[in-house]
């Protein structure tokens, strides 16, 4: 379903400024955008890894940042799914214990039957035993995404989660996201440069250069 998300604020980096005031209602938003234009700013704004100099940041009724408020949830409370260029795996756990890492120890009936899924769904099961230096790119990037889900997160953010892959292995791991968007309804923030990745995703797309949104609308080149 779609969900009603604010991101309405600035945030200075040394001379670069963001702006963003955007409104939206929908299951995946794209920030689509040359590299420097504040895409992965607004991710790591959401995540609660930098703050904002003024503004609101909301996923439904649930405010993460709020100045005047005096509201800014801690990362570790916000409920949100980060999904780093990097990555950010452990090399020194398998695939089991990356997997599990923050989703606690003794999960409940619930929790357990969501890991089930998050497993079949990106076709992990054969993978579980391996160490992360045995897994190929599409592969860690499936492990990374498991990851993030096994908190049931309110959002799910991507940051370029197809950029360092081949053409092939783009053309693999497409179709995971898609079942993630379609099968988990899990809301996402979607971060690309890339346009025919951008159309396969997303229905609302924010445009951003220079720090500023220059269009947005349900496709690329709508207002």
């Amino acid at each position: 379903m779609p969900v009603p998300i604010t991101l309405d604020f600035s945030l200075r980096q040394g001379d670069f400024t963001l702006e963003i005031h955007e409104q939206v209602e929908a299951r995946v938003v794209a920030l689509f955008g040359p590299s420097g234009s504040g895409k992965t700013s607004v991710l790591e704004s959401i995540a609660g890894l930098r703050s904002p100099d003024r503004g609101v940041i909301r996923i439904g009724s649930r405010t993460l940042y709020d100045v005047e408020g005096g509201v800014d949830v801690p990362p570790h409370e916000r409920n949100v799914g980060y999904v780093p260029q990097d990555l950010a795996l452990f090399p020194h756990m398998n695939v089991t214990r990356n997997i599990l890492y923050g989703a606690g120890s003794t999960p409940d009936v619930g929790r357990a039957a969501a890991l089930e899924q998050i497993l079949s769904l990106l076709e992990l099961r054969p993978l579980l035993e391996r160490g992360v230096s045995d897994l190929s790119g599409g592969e860690r990037q499936r492990v990374a995404i498991a990851r993030a889900l096994t908190t049931s997160p309110l959002l799910l953010l991507l940051d370029e989660p197809l950029t360092a892959l081949d053409s092939g292995l783009r053309a693999r791991i497409l179709p995971y996201l898609e079942r993630i968007r379609d099968e988990l309804a899990t809301p996402m923030v979607y971060v690309s440069h890339d346009e025919a990745e951008v159309c396969a995703m997303a229905d609302w797309v924010v445009e951003l250069e220079l720090g500023r949104a220059t269009r947005s609308g349900p496709r690329l080149g709508d207002s």
